[in-house]
């Protein structure tokens, strides 16, 4: 099926997209990569009568760090994240952004994109929810940073006003000790997950002083299994504290059945996925290499 008819807009600057949503009001989408407008356009779920592309801005797909903190412009495609040495030094990042979908998404969405859109369903969300981050907005008004759990207020839905659009999101590098994973578990690749965790963890020798859990398509929202960090904050990780965390994160997973699964399923699924997200993450605060791969049914 083919989209409806709309107007098409190149902006050469950020100001000037916001600009342009301000004059064409509701009706004006913005275009990043494509890999979730596209689509609804030509499904007409999706019918803007402008489409703003953001594509020919100068300036607007970067790697930085800058004083402990990773500064990722709105338009750095996913592949680029894959391949930054800078991202992999928090290498819950190298497992989010190499996993998403396949070569052909990763190359063209962005993560401005996918945290604008907010899905449910989405990676970045859920793996920043574990650090330190922050989504910077650029609008008529001027600009704003926000918190990543203040930005993402609903499935689909942002803090976002009409006239604004995402421009940069911000990561604090995590402290020494520090060691992260991003599992998901899906059909096959190019597929949203069934169920998906992170988990960033801050370790002293064998003793966890910080954790972070962020539960993925589970809810409207990525959820925070805050009980599930609580079971590890400040203990020796043994087999009992690793399965109080997993009973945590199931018992605060919301999930619904669909044809991915049905809702208890998924609370198992998000338990396993937890413990083996730890494992790993443990291993990483240590100094070892481990790699991450989804899990595939």
């Amino acid at each position: 099926m083919y989209p409806r008819a709309f107007h098409y807009h190149r902006a050469s600057s950020l100001k000037e997209a916001a600009s342009m949503l301000a004059q064409l009001g509701d009706d004006a989408k913005l275009l990043a990569g494509g890999q979730s407008l596209i689509p609804l356009m030509k499904l007409r779920f999706a019918n803007p009568a402008h489409l703003v592309d953001l594509n020919f801005i100068a300036g607007t797909s970067y790697i930085k760090e800058d004083n402990g903190t990773l500064r990722f412009g709105a338009l750095t495609r996913h592949a680029e994240i894959e391949a930054s040495a800078a991202a992999g030094k928090i290498p819950i990042l190298h497992d989010c952004a190499a996993g998403i979908a396949d070569v052909q998404v990763r190359n063209r969405g962005t993560i401005g994109g996918s945290l604008a859109e907010a899905d449910p369903s989405g990676d970045w969300a859920t793996v920043l929810f574990t650090l330190t981050a922050e989504v910077r907005c650029l609008g008529t008004h001027g600009a704003r940073a926000l918190s990543l759990a203040d930005f993402i207020t609903d499935a689909y839905t942002t803090a976002l006003a009409h006239d604004e659009l995402v421009s940069e999101a911000a990561v604090r590098i995590p402290p020494k000790g520090s060691g992260g994973a991003y599992l998901a578990f899906k059909r096959s690749a190019p597929v949203y997950p069934t169920a998906s965790t992170a988990v960033q963890l801050t370790m002293d020798g064998d003793v966890c002083q910080d954790a972070a859990i962020a539960l993925g398509c589970v809810g409207l929202t990525p959820i925070r299994a805050k009980d599930a960090e609580t079971a590890l904050r400040g203990h020796t990780l043994t087999e009992k504290n690793i399965a109080t965390a997993m009973e945590g994160a199931r018992a605060v997973a919301d999930p619904q059945s669909d044809m991915r699964g049905s809702a208890d399923y998924k609370r198992t699924l998000v338990g396993a996925l937890v413990k083996r997200a730890i494992e790993i993450a443990v291993r990483r605060a240590h100094g070892e290499p481990v790699e991450v791969s989804h899990i595939y049914a």
